[in-house]
């Protein structure tokens, strides 16, 4: 690639620095065992957990005799056409999205991974993140394992194929005994689906049906798609085996506390999704109400940040008896920018992400309503946005807790000492934002919709009790929080 001017450079970083001002998606899953086209299936499944991961895709199919693979970087609709699909033959295959947690954005860290071992094929698909995942690599590399990647999800093929199990399923339950974090995972092989969850749950994983066939998906929102029927959860410490004498269940592990991610409703999840048995729509708005209760504001309108600030913006703004107006619009299509002009536009990558209405925000008090703020560098760019655009009063509310603390269960975040409220008061980072006022959801507001209950969810990020030790080499990030487009090339 050509070098960049600093000018075109500097409108990268924008860009990209923008994008890196929040909690990043995960992964996505998304398997079909017995229907003719498997592949494509699984094609419009990783479609609809587009959101979940955007940094690369992958499908593997079994024809009965072999596994075959397709992966690449960027988005599914850009990875696959007509002629990979039909190649990707044979009645059950898997996928994933992906937005790297550990490893580097290349190739080689595409899901599924695929092997040959002893017993024959066999693709992972992992939604989660290892938090032993480097003591468990020396190990293995101390016996003599050699490693393509540095995903911690290559650990489990390792695990699985190092084991002195005689079956595959005991192998694959011996290697899950090994590992401790987060894991939704996918496993194929030329005859078989397996389908597993931590013992904690801490992201979630669904079963359906399509006729005959039978489908696993991360979201509901993906069986919504391909029009498969929702059959349930695969529970926390449950081993789904999928074959073509039917299904079965194991549950090998001992009970643990649920502890299902809080930020599946905060944030992740797409709202049409059931998650953890509840709509997350209605939670969003829930959340909203209740930050309306806690937070009221002298204002005119609400605004929300979209997309994901929108079903709690409209929660707050009925419980609040306020308009609810869309003051500011979001694209849909902002990705890597060049621009011409030898002087690069201040605050280019918000501009182009976001820009106001000013005839929904002039002379009027907004209220301005946001999922979460994680380093407030997007929110300090789009609050003076909307005051050129009119805006009389801006007061920032939002629906979640200060996030305090990294994850280290299956999300990009930054480091501690990024995170704004880690180390700053509220009115901090107010006067850091520019907001004529802030307010966040309360810990109890935080579950309003289980009548403040927090039993069964892990809320780490806002609390920093982590309800798995994290060993301080897992605290260690795998990455830069920042690569410049020069890096990347």
């Amino acid at each position: 690639m050509a070098s960049l001017s600093p000018s075109e450079l500097a409108a990268e970083i924008d860009i990209e620095e923008s994008k890196l001002d929040g909690f990043h998606e995960e992964c996505g899953v998304f398997g079909v065992f017995g229907h003719p086209e498997a592949a494509n299936l699984v094609y419009l499944g990783l479609y609809g957990l587009q959101h979940r991961g955007q940094e690369s895709a992958g499908i593997v199919s079994s024809n009965g005799k072999t596994l075959i693979s397709h992966r690449g970087m960027g988005l599914v609709a850009d990875i696959f056409n007509s002629e990979v699909i039909q190649r990707l033959e044979g009645t059950l295959a898997i996928g994933h999205n992906r937005y790297s947690t550990t490893g580097s954005t290349t190739l080689k860290n595409c899901q599924p991974l695929v092997v040959e071992y002893a017993r024959g094929g066999l693709a992972v698909a992992h939604n989660g993140n290892l938090v032993n995942f480097a003591e468990l690599r020396e190990r293995l590399e101390r016996s003599g394992a050699i490693f393509q990647s540095s995903s911690d999800s290559e650990v489990i093929i390792h695990l699985v194929a190092a084991s002195r199990a005689t079956t595959l399923l005991d192998g694959i339950v011996d290697a899950l005994s090994q590992i401790r974090g987060a894991y939704s995972l996918l496993f194929l092989t030329e005859r078989q689906m397996i389908a597993a969850r931590d013992p904690f749950g801490f992201r979630p994983l669904v079963l359906g049906k399509l006729k005959n066939a039978t489908v696993v998906a991360s979201e509901t929102c993906a069986l919504d798609l391909v029009r498969a029927d929702y059959l349930r959860e695969v529970e926390p410490g449950e081993v789904v085996i999928i074959e073509e004498s039917g299904l079965r269940s194991l549950r090998p592990f001992a009970a643990m506390p649920t502890r299902r991610c809080i930020f599946e409703y905060v944030y992740f999840s797409r709202p049409d999704s059931t998650v953890f048995g509840r709509n997350v729509y209605q939670v969003r708005k829930q959340q909203g109400r209740a930050l309306a209760r806690e937070c009221p504001a002298a204002a005119d309108v609400v605004v929300p940040v979209p997309d994901s600030g929108v079903p709690a913006a409209l929660g707050y703004a009925e419980e609040a008896g306020l308009p609810f107006e869309f003051g500011l619009i979001r694209s849909h299509y902002v990705g890597r920018t060049f621009i011409e002009p030898a002087q690069a536009i201040r605050h280019f990558g918000v501009k182009i992400k976001f820009n106001p209405v000013p005839a929904v925000l002039e002379g009027r008090r907004v209220v301005l309503v946001e999922d979460s703020l994680v380093r407030g560098t997007t929110l300090r760019k789009v609050i003076p946005m909307l005051r050129q655009a009119g805006a009389r009063e801006i007061h920032m509310r939002i629906a979640a807790p200060p996030t305090t603390h990294s994850c280290f269960y299956g999300i990009d975040t930054p480091t501690r000492e990024e995170l704004l409220a880690s180390h700053q008061s509220i009115e901090e980072i107010r006067r850091f934002i520019g907001a004529d006022s802030l307010g966040y959801l309360s810990w109890e507001g935080l579950y309003s919709f289980d009548g403040h209950q927090s039993a069964g969810f892990c809320d780490a990020c806002f609390t920093g009790k982590y309800p798995v030790e994290v060993p301080e080499r897992g605290r260690e990030r795998q990455l830069p929080l920042f690569e410049s487009a020069a890096s990347r090339g």
